[in-house]
């Protein structure tokens, strides 16, 4: 009976010891910033340099394009986390704009799911999916909970870029058990110089306040603008918080989860 008494006050003590380690791990980590770019795969102005950058990038690849094969494997072997980024239909806009594979709210169950399976397939290491464009495609429930069947039959998350206010992913998310993520800050919504230096310093002064931020920037149009104001800014970011990859927020959550009674 002491025997069995000792069992249990040891494990109770591991128990509590593991949770307090959570607690000063979540502790310690301190803020953390995601920084995503998207449209790779098609050999875009600005990959090179971004994919050069000193720091662990989330990178997300369209797939079924000249180089979407060739930038996951290099930006794995560069130690950036790689994410598919899917097309999806806009509000507004030419399909023509979205590329091959595109998930259209005129497709049937059987094809979006078909579309999605085949985007993951091409593009090597990815762990998670974003949008590309999307507004009327991630307000539709059908459709997202047919993405989303599928992030979790593959272990992948969902950042939802956050290209439309009506946005049905958090709620599907949520039901479906499929661990997601929104993003905080677009550096390049308007292409010119000043405005990614504006936004730039407007996530700075976001870290001084958020524990955790997310901020997206793109490769072609503004590719080569984005990767010089990143390389400005980074050391300043470094000051205020740790440059993780979208994972790790993720895996920040379990830790506060394990963490309670």
């Amino acid at each position: 009976m002491k025997y069995f008494l000792l069992i249990i006050m040891f494990f109770s003590c591991f128990s509590s010891a593991a949770s307090a380690r959570n607690i000063l791990l979540h502790e310690a980590h301190g803020k953390e910033l995601a920084i995503v770019i998207d449209d790779l795969g098609n050999n875009m102005k600005g990959t090179d340099q971004i994919l050069q950058l000193p720091v662990t990038l989330t990178v997300a690849i369209m797939p079924f394009l000249s180089t979407s094969e060739k930038d996951a494997k290099k930006a794995h072997q560069l130690g950036h986390e790689v994410i598919v980024h899917l097309p999806m239909e806009p509000i507004s806009g030419k399909k023509s704009w979205l590329g091959p594979g595109a998930i259209t709210t005129d497709l049937s169950d059987k094809e979006i799911r078909k579309r999605v399976e085949a985007a993951i397939d091409g593009v090597p290491h990815a762990v998670g999916i974003n949008h590309h464009m999307g507004s009327k495609a991630t307000a539709d429930e059908r459709v997202m909970r047919i993405v989303l069947e599928v992030c979790k039959e593959r272990g992948f998350y969902y950042l939802d870029s956050k290209t439309t206010g009506k946005s049905v992913i958090p709620k599907m998310a949520k039901e479906l058990g499929v661990p997601y993520l929104e993003n905080n800050l677009f550096f390049d919504d308007i292409y010119t110089i000043q405005h990614i230096v504006k936004q730039a310093r407007k996530l700075s002064q976001n870290l001084e306040e958020d524990v955790q931020a997310i901020a997206i920037g793109h490769v072609g149009i503004p590719g080569e603008k984005v990767a010089t104001t990143l390389a400005e800014f980074l050391p300043l970011y470094k000051q205020k918080a740790n440059i993780v990859p979208l994972s790790d927020l993720i895996q920040e959550y379990h830790l506060i989860d394990e963490s309670m009674p």
